[in-house]
């Protein structure tokens, strides 16, 4: 790893699953090493589907979930220099358009002090 700049986990939460493997390819592309995706549900969800079904939940935040997807996958990648940060984010916002809008994702990045396990080429 390079020490002139931070490394970052980025994280993203993808609800709009059909982008997936564009993700993915635009990842490659531009030179992220590697990914890995798991399988998530938003709590939103688990609540709505859990059998103790005296959870109150607002009219319009259960029709919003009834009409959303009911899974999601989280993609996280360690992200070694800024310029790449700012890259994969860019390239993140270009394939899903508005973020801000309910239900596509959310995306994060987090600083990291030390990275163990990966090939410093």
């Amino acid at each position: 790893m390079k020490g002139r700049d931070t490394v970052h986990a980025l994280f993203l939460v993808l609800n709009e699953t059909e982008y997936l493997d564009d993700i993915l390819t635009a990842f490659v592309d531009i030179g992220v090493k590697g990914a890995t995706i798991l399988d998530s549900q938003g709590m939103g969800r688990a609540l709505l589907d859990n059998e103790n079904k005296q959870i109150p939940l607002f009219g319009s935040i259960k029709s919003f979930l009834n009409n959303s997807h009911p899974y999601n996958k989280t993609i996280f990648t360690i992200l070694e220099d800024d310029a790449l940060v700012d890259k994969v984010v860019q390239t993140v916002k270009s394939i899903l358009g508005d973020m801000s809008k309910p239900g596509v994702g959310l995306m994060f990045t987090v600083p990291i002090g030390k990275v163990y396990g990966m090939r410093d080429d």
